[in-house]
């Protein structure tokens, strides 16, 4: 009995060093911040039931939203190409068509009002000396709160389907973030192609690096530097970093330029799917094997203390 009380100490402080002092020690190293499971209380609710069919028109007409955004959806491209739209703005805008079922509808309703709230980029554009490339919609004449909850409810409209993981990752972060090991540039995904037998090279292969680096120049420019490759991010960061990062940006790195993303909770477990795919695709197999590792662990303890019973029996 003395191994099995020696192996039930070590097995105990084994568990109190994992699931208490290495907890207590991250917790004094990163500072813990909570989250708001995507609620966006800060933003007030909309007080209006949207018509889509008026929100359809708003968004085409008086909104604008068509004159820098692609909605592919409803068969609207965009009306410049990504690197067009980044000398001009900055970055390109995302296409609309799986906004309203990724994105909060209080996070919607106050990006047409006011982006730089919703964004939480205030403290970057001030709209004096640094103006904001979106503008605030201002109302078409009629009744402002009701004519932007038309406009949401066309965006939840169009937005029906189901949104997969690498879809919600390249409309919400995807216009910033590379994705390496997705092999997905900020202007889309590495083009498949045949090298060149006299030059050894891929042309074509060649022109789409040379806009991904004219792209990611001018968005250097706009966000202060480059945005980081998110491949390997689902390891690097914890669960609870990201969750509050994405959610609220300003509440893990004050002063940061990246925006708001306004994700639903829905949405951002979506995003996360696509990095875990891309990122750590082992992980699946690997939690299945742990199971395996421990239920082996315990048969081969079970077997060692009946063959040391058996062989020292007559010693005791």
């Amino acid at each position: 009995m003395k191994e099995l009380k020696i192996l039930l100490i070590v097995i105990f402080f084994a568990l109190l060093t994992y699931w208490g002092v290495e907890p207590f020690a991250h917790s004094k190293m990163h500072k813990h911040v909570e989250d708001n499971k995507f609620s966006y209380v800060d933003l007030p609710p909309l007080t209006k039931k949207g018509d889509a069919t008026r929100g359809k028109a708003l968004v085409m007409g008086a909104g604008a939203c068509v004159g820098c955004h692609s909605i592919k959806a409803a068969g609207i491209p965009a009306p410049m190409d990504p690197n067009t739209a980044a000398a001009s703005y900055g970055v390109n805008p995302p296409d609309l068509s799986n906004v309203g079922a990724l994105m909060d509808e209080r996070f919607l309703a106050e990006l047409i009002k006011n982006p730089t709230k919703a964004l939480i980029l205030e403290h970057k554009f001030d709209g004096k000396t640094r103006v904001f490339p979106m503008p605030s919609f201002m109302g078409a004449g009629g009744d402002k709160e009701q004519e932007v909850a038309d406009m949401v409810a066309y965006l939840k409209k169009i937005s029906n389907k189901e949104v997969s993981p690498k879809e919600a990752y390249v409309t919400s972060c995807g216009r910033c973030h590379a994705n390496r090991y997705g092999k997905y540039e900020q202007i889309g995904f590495v083009p498949k192609t045949k090298s060149n037998i006299k030059t050894n090279q891929d042309i074509d292969l060649l022109k789409f690096k040379e806009k991904v680096a004219d792209y990611q120049g001018n968005l250097a420019e706009y966000m202060g530097k480059l945005p980081p490759d998110l491949s390997i991010m689902i390891r690097a960061r914890s669960e609870d970093f990201m969750k509050t990062f994405i959610e609220d940006p300003q509440s893990q790195l004050k002063g940061t330029a990246m925006p708001r993303v306004g994700l639903t909770n829905e949405g951002y477990e979506k995003v996360m799917k696509y990095l875990e795919e891309t990122g750590d695709p082992s992980k699946p197999a690997r939690d299945a094997l742990g199971i395996k590792v421990i239920g082996f662990f315990v048969i081969f303890t079970i077997l060692a203390l009946l063959w040391k019973k058996s062989v020292w029996r007559d010693l005791h």
